[in-house]
């Protein structure tokens, strides 16, 4: 069996593909820390979009 793992945090967009068999196939992460630090914090504006941007190329 084959799963996929998505997982968000505010500021990172993670997915996963795992085989029961063959165990851990590929992953990715995106992070939006330097995208984030010149306002000293996490935008959730910015944060919401730039999750939808990346999460499908991922």
């Amino acid at each position: 069996m084959r799963i996929l793992g998505i997982e968000t945090s505010c500021d990172e967009t993670g997915v996963a593909v795992y085989d029961s068999e063959l165990g851990l196939l590929d992953h990715a992460l995106h992070s939006q820390v330097a995208m984030h630090a010149e306002y000293g914090g996490v935008v959730p504006e910015l944060a919401s979009r730039d999750h939808i941007r990346k999460i499908l190329p991922l």
